[in-house]
């Protein structure tokens, strides 16, 4: 039997052990979580770059490189019945472009309204303009009768008409925002330039303030990038 001097001796020696592992076990366990919280953060940035046409959220607004504000994917609502995708209408492609536009104005032309569903698209469609193509005011008139003839313009319209007959449940924020996600798509460069402008402001990052008249000209004057789609 080990005598109580020696069981003493051999517990002082194994203390300064026991604080070793101590210690690298604390390390090993704060390198884990810096590693967790380095992918969670890149997981952000990505999932803002990658927006599949939702309104553009904080992380993206936070995101310390060029604003990527372009919507992608399929509109949830109305995406396949119009068989349309945010992704047709790309430099890129000017042919896909140019056939989605065609697809929405279209519908300009042979949707009429009356009744409280005029005054609903008077409300909304005097909210957004066509600026970087015309000067006009907006895309309609007080009356509700086109201001802007170019194709962006009539695209618009047919998509708020087209909302406003076969999705009435949508309010006229929702179909604003989706007029102003194609809008941002006609437009990118600019708009990607006038979401810089806002950051800087700290105004709040969606679809409406980006693209309605809310802020109108305080880009002042960006002429980044061409527009996507015949004017």
């Amino acid at each position: 039997m080990d005598k109580p001097e020696e069981k003493a001796k051999t517990k002082v020696k194994a203390e300064p052990l026991v604080m070793i592992l101590l210690v690298a076990a604390i390390g090993i366990l704060a390198f884990n979580e810096m590693q967790i919280l380095s992918i969670g953060n890149t997981n952000v940035v990505s999932a803002a770059q990658s927006s599949t046409g939702g309104s553009v959220t904080n992380a993206l607004s936070n995101a310390a490189s060029a604003l990527s504000v372009l919507p992608t994917g399929i509109p949830a609502v109305y995406g396949a019945e119009l068989d349309v995708s945010y992704d047709d209408v790309s430099a890129d492609n000017p042919q896909s472009a140019n056939a989605a536009i065609g697809k929405l104005a279209n519908l300009d032309k042979s949707i009429t309204l009356s009744g409280d569903l005029q005054q609903r698209y008077i409300d909304i469609a005097s909210q957004i303009s066509c600026e970087y193509c015309c000067g006009a005011k907006a895309i309609i008139f007080e009356n509700g009768q086109p201001a802007c003839g170019c194709a962006h313009s009539y695209a618009m319209r047919g998509l708020a008409k087209y909302l406003l007959t076969e999705h009435p449940e949508l309010s006229d924020e929702q179909i604003l925002e989706e007029m102003g996600k194609w809008k941002v798509l006609f437009f990118p460069g600019v708009h990607e330039q006038k979401a810089q402008v806002m950051q800087q402001q700290g105004i709040e990052m969606n679809y409406i303030n980006l693209a309605s008249n809310k802020y109108r000209g305080i880009e002042k004057g960006a002429t980044g990038g061409s527009m996507v789609g015949g004017c």
